[in-house]
Order: structure tokens, then C-alpha cells, then sequence
């Protein structure tokens, strides 16, 4: 049974049975709605449409319900969403629904806007940067409010759907800074991956030929103009994906085959290490935000980034790293070599580590939530 004390509806497509960016930000998300929930009795109810029962769910309580509703075939799983968000929204009648994706938005218009129930849409990046299908673009633009991850994807989701950028909040990633933490090179990695005499440039990247974004060809690219300053330099992959053969060949073609080195995948858990292995982060990307860089400098890492993404908000428009052309290995050579210099104050660990959890730890996302829910 609906509990009769809802105030909030979260609909989401899928979060515990997929690990990726979104995944991880929704799970901060949630945390922070939990720990708000102690002094403002908040409560809610979260529909799953691809996760199930049984799946590891650390966050349902009586006051946070989960309906699971994964089926094959997956329209099943889709009426039963529309039915069952339908009697929730008959009864008890929350306050305000908020719609995890804009696949799912002009379901949630369908079903709130007759009852008069405000909606708000969360958007993270690709997703809604290109003119979208009516239905869609509608939903965003009746929509009571729109939150996304930076500044960028703001900016992006306005100019492609006609939205007034004053409808669009902005809920940042963040870091949990008690998990991503500086500390020594770990010596088995070192080991593992034959880094010991190395200065270490890594990249945690998925390997998709669909996410060449990512820039790990160009950095593979600038390598041979940074061997020549630093010859000791290695380049640690993490990530998987069918990319990872061109890679390869590219690094071969270039002659830095071994001064190239694929880790595969890393689960979450042993990223930390990964990190402390690392001289510094490099990812030329065009991300929606980049949590990945607020992992790298909690752990005391300088860190580059594409210039014209949503990067900006993670590296404080350049403050806390280097921002360089996102294609262009010659613009990824010269900041490395500026980084392995270690001259530049944005080398300094301590200090980016500071700057980093100040404005995106899990403190701030908590606080900047509050303030978004009690000016619905």
C-alpha cells in the first residue's frame, strides 16, 4: 500500500541495477533527501521502472518507498508504472512529483498536469542538448521547474528546447570526501601495472566507440611531445568498452605502445588506489559535469579537463586545473608538462582537496537540496 503521508513521487528509470554517473548522483541525491528527512519529515515515494526487488537498496525506510517494477516485456513494466504512479497521485496525492529522466517526462506531464500536481524534470547532459521530440521539449517547457548538473548543461537544454534558462536549478555531483581521500602510492598497484619508476597520467573513461568524447585518443596523441620532456611518464586507462582495440592500435602506430597502459575495468570500490597511483588526472572530455575530476582532486590529484563542457563547474572555470581544447593533443601536451612541473599552485593537494569539498561535498549537496525543496 502507498503510504498516506507522501509528500514527494520520484520516478526514475533505473538505479541500482546499473552503475554509472547518473546512478552514482541519484544515490547522493537520495542520501541527502534521507538526511534531511530526520529534521524536515519529509517523505516519499521512489518508482524503479527497470530495477527489481531484491536488488541492494540501502536507502528504504518506511518514510522512503521503493516500488520495483521491472517486466518482460518491457511495455508491461510501462503500464504497470502508469498505473501504479496513477493511484499515487489519486491517492494520497503528493505534493510535488519529480521525474528522473527525460525519457519519462511526457508520461509525468500526462498524469500531473490533470490532477494539477507540479512537476519538476531532472536532466544531466547529452540527453537534452539537441532539439528534442514535441512531447518531450513540451514536457520540459510546462514543467513547474527543470534541475540539472551544471551550468553547461543549462545552458545547452535552453538553446536546443527554447526553455527559460530562469526555470533551470542547478543540484551539482559531489564527492563523498570520507571515501576519496589522498594517501601513498599503493605499492601492489605499482607493482601490478608497472608504474614504479613512473609518473603516472591516468584516465577512468568508459571505452565506447559512441563516447570518443572522452578524449583518451588525444591524450594517447599528446604523449610522444611529453616523453620527450618526461620519459618516465606512463598513461593508466581504467575502463572497458569495444574502443579499446583502436586505442591500442593507435598507440602502437605512434610508438608508445608501452608507455600505454589498459587496466580495464576497476570496480568502485578499489578507485581510490587507482587515484593515488596517479600524478595527475587528464580527460580532454566534453562531459555534462565530471564527477570523476572531483574524485581525483579529493585525493590531492591536479587534474585537465576539456574547455567547453560542463567541466567548468567541477574546476571553478580553471581555478582548481588546467581547461584546454578538447581535441587538441598538442593543448593536452603543453598542460601536462605544466603539471608535471608541479610549479603551479593547482598542484597543491591539500589545497585542491579544500576548495574541492567546500563547494561540492556532501554537506553542500545537502544544503543546496533543502534549498530547492522549500522553494517548491
Amino acid at each position: 500500500m502507498v503510504a498516506t503521508t507522501t509528500c514527494h513521487v520520484f520516478v526514475f528509470l533505473e538505479i541500482f541495477s546499473l552503475e554509472g554517473g547518473i546512478q552514482s548522483y541519484v544515490k547522493d541525491i537520495f542520501q541527502a533527501y534521507q538526511s534531511l528527512n530526520q529534521s524536515q519529515s519529509y517523505s516519499a515515494e521512489v518508482f524503479l521502472l527497470r530495477d527489481e526487488a531484491g536488488c541492494d537498496n540501502p536507502f528504504e525506510t518506511d518514510t522512503f518507498k521503493f516500488h520495483y517494477l521491472k517486466s518482460l516485456p518491457p511495455w508491461k513494466g510501462r503500464l504497470k508504472l502508469a498505473l501504479s504512479l496513477l493511484t499515487c497521485l489519486l491517492l494520497p496525492r503528493p505534493q510535488h512529483v519529480f521525474c528522473g529522466h527525460i525519457n519519462l517526462a511526457t508520461l509525468i506531464k500526462t498524469l500531473c498536469q490533470p490532477l494539477g500536481i507540479p512537476y519538476t524534470i531532472l536532466t544531466y547532459g547529452k540527453e537534452v542538448w539537441e532539439s528534442l521530440p514535441n512531447g518531450q521539449r513540451q514536457a520540459l517547457q510546462q514543467a513547474n521547474g527543470i534541475w540539472t548538473i551544471s551550468r553547461y548543461s543549462r545552458d545547452r537544454l535552453c538553446a536546443a528546447n527554447n526553455i527559460d534558462l530562469n526555470k533551470v536549478k542547478i543540484l551539482p555531483c559531489v564527492v563523498d570526501g570520507q571515501v576519496f581521500t589522498p594517501g601513498a602510492k599503493p605499492p601492489d598497484l605499482l607493482k601490478k601495472y608497472g608504474l614504479a619508476e613512473a609518473k603516472v597520467l591516468m584516465t577512468v573513461a568508459r571505452l565506447w566507440a559512441g563516447d570518443i568524447y572522452k578524449g583518451v585518443d588525444v591524450t594517447i596523441r599528446a604523449l610522444p611531445q611529453i616523453l620527450q620532456a618526461f620519459p618516465e611518464v606512463k598513461y593508466l586507462v581504467i575502463g572497458r568498452g569495444d574502443d579499446r582495440p583502436r586505442l591500442e592500435r593507435l598507440a602502437k602506430d605512434l610508438g608508445v605502445a608501452e608507455k600505454v597502459v589498459f587496466a580495464g575495468f576497476v570496480p568502485t570500490e578499489a578507485l581510490v588506489d587507482h587515484y593515488r597511483v596517479a600524478d595527475a588526472y587528464i580527460m580532454p572530455s566534453q562531459e555534462g559535469f565530471g564527477i570523476v575530476y572531483l574524485e581525483a582532486m579529493a585525493c590531492g590529484k591536479p587534474v585537465l579537463s576539456g574547455d567547453a563542457d560542463g567541466s567548468a563547474d567541477p574546476l571553478q572555470d580553471g581555478r582548481l586545473g588546467w581547461r584546454v581544447p578538447h581535441r587538441d593533443p598538442d593543448a593536452v601536451a603543453a598542460a601536462c608538462m605544466e603539471i608535471l612541473q608541479r610549479k603551479d599552485r593547482r598542484c597543491n593537494g591539500q589545497w585542491l582537496r579544500q576548495e574541492t569539498l567546500a563547494r561540492f561535498g556532501k554537506e553542500a549537496l545537502k544544503n543546496q537540496l533543502k534549498e530547492l525543496l522549500d522553494s517548491l
